[in-house]
């Protein structure tokens, strides 16, 4: 198993862990909704603070319900999550090419790294 394998494998691991931890340890078990995005936290804290609180502005979009909200931010994570495969596969394909033409050239040419007149 080579280097790249063993730390994306514990990179993996991390990410479970992360992911399962929390359930496992019942953290947030005190809470009416243990797993409330920032937002709703933040706006139960605000609203305990200051029950008068007006908003400074509205959302241009309201999403009818609390489902089309998540199924828009999950095709908001998708759309950022295919672009950065995109741009990382992009940078990958170029550095692989540019080794094959670089492997090309010095099969066309007879030049291979180390050969050549040492120490003249």
């Amino acid at each position: 198993m080579n280097r790249n394998t063993k730390i994306n494998g514990l990179l993996l691991l991390a990410v479970a862990l992360l992911a399962v931890l929390p359930l496992a340890l019942g953290l947030g078990d005190h809470k009416e909704e243990p797993f409330a995005g920032a937002d709703a936290q933040a706006e139960t804290a605000i609203t305990e603070i200051d029950p008068d609180y007006k908003p400074w502005f509205s959302p241009l979009y309201e999403p009818p319900s609390g489902e089309i909200e998540s199924a828009l931010f999950a095709l908001q994570a998708a759309i950022g999550a295919g672009v950065l495969a995109y741009y990382f596969g992009l940078r990958r394909g170029r550095r692989q090419g540019e080794e094959r033409a670089r492997q090309d050239t010095e099969e066309t040419t007879g030049v291979t790294e180390g050969s050549g007149a040492e120490g003249a």
